[in-house]
C-alpha cells in the first residue's frame, strides 16, 4: 500500500503522518515502513548534534500502522476517527536515528467490536528498537456524532 492509499485511511497529514508504506496486510497483522530522514522537523530539537527520533513518535508510528489494520477490518470506516486509548508494556531498546528504516509490525491480540488491542514492535535492520501493547477504538462517524 503506497502513501496515497494510506492517506485514504488515516486523517493524519504532514508533519504528523508517520507511515510511508504498508508492506504486508492480513486480517490479523500489518507490517509498515517509516523512512527516518534528517528532514524530520523534530530533529531540530531532539537533539542538536545527536539526532534521535523521540520514542513517543515511534509509538505514534506504530499506532498509525495499527490504525490501518483496524480500519481495513471495518467496512464503513470513512469519516470515522480512531482513538488511541492506551499503551502497556512500552519499552525502548535502541535509539532510532536519521537514515534508519523503521519496520512496524502489529498483530491483533484481542478485538471487541470497534476496539482493538495489538502487540506492536518496531525494528531497524532486524533489531528490535521498541515494543508495546496498544489499545485503540474506532469512533462514530461525524454524522453520527452530530446527532
Amino acid at each position: 500500500m503506497d502513501i496515497a492509499k494510506i492517506m485514504g485511511y488515516l486523517p493524519h497529514r504532514y508533519p504528523f503522518l508517520l507511515v510511508d508504506r504498508i508492506l504486508e496486510l492480513t486480517s490479523e497483522e500489518v507490517v509498515g515502513l517509516k523512512n527516518v530522514t534528517i528532514n524530520e522537523p523534530f530533529f531540530q530539537g531532539h537533539f542538536p548534534g545527536e539526532p534521535i527520533m523521540p520514542g513517543v513518535l515511534i509509538i505514534e508510528a506504530l499506532a498509525q500502522t495499527g490504525g490501518i489494520l483496524a480500519f481495513t477490518l471495518v467496512s464503513d470506516f470513512r469519516g470515522r476517527p480512531i482513538y488511541f486509548m492506551g499503551m502497556d508494556k512500552v519499552r525502548f531498546r535502541k535509539p532510532v536515528r536519521p537514515g534508519d528504516q523503521l519496520i512496524l509490525k502489529l498483530k491483533i491480540l484481542k478485538r471487541r467490536g470497534p476496539t482493538f488491542k495489538m502487540s506492536a514492535e518496531a525494528f531497524v535492520e532486524e533489531q528490535l528498537v521498541a515494543e508495546a501493547e496498544l489499545l485503540a477504538t474506532i469512533g462514530a462517524a461525524k454524522s453520527e456524532r452530530d446527532e
